[in-house]
């Protein structure tokens, strides 16, 4: 049996590395863990997992095809928890960042249901933002 113990990591492809960057590093506060430019993977830490960014026209970007745009998106959605979870706060923090902040509710997730909003990217993945279980 395989018994799996967490999201390890997420490989996101980036039209704009710079801009994808600044929005993992700065607005969601992943710190930039390691780079290998010669493949074209970026790697920022989110908690015990990594998301990894790499750019389309990088050397592990052209493996995948077309960039994500208006007609295809590499996923529909990855979740990160986050801890404390004040809505407020949270969407504060976005919108000067000129982010819109999704809706607050409540959503079932790994812990259970708690509230959670969703979010995008630049390069438009939706990323949703959920906070403890309820009690």
């Amino acid at each position: 049996m395989i018994r799996i113990k967490g999201l390890d990591h997420v490989v996101l492809r980036v039209a704009d590395l710079d801009r994808a960057l600044h929005f993992y590093s700065v607005v969601l506060g992943c710190p930039e863990e390691r780079r290998l430019e010669e493949l074209g993977l970026y790697q920022v830490r989110a908690g015990t997992a990594l998301i990894d960014l790499v750019p389309v026209a990088s050397q592990l970007g052209r493996l995948g095809g077309a960039a994500p745009g208006q007609e295809g998106h590499n996923m529909d959605h990855f979740c990160v928890r986050v801890d404390p979870f004040d809505a407020e706060a949270i969407a504060a923090h976005l919108e000067r960042h000129g982010i819109d902040a999704g809706e607050v509710s409540t959503r079932y997730g790994a812990e259970g249901d708690g509230p959670s909003m969703y979010i995008r990217d630049p390069d438009g993945n939706s990323v949703e933002l959920k906070g403890p279980p309820d009690r």
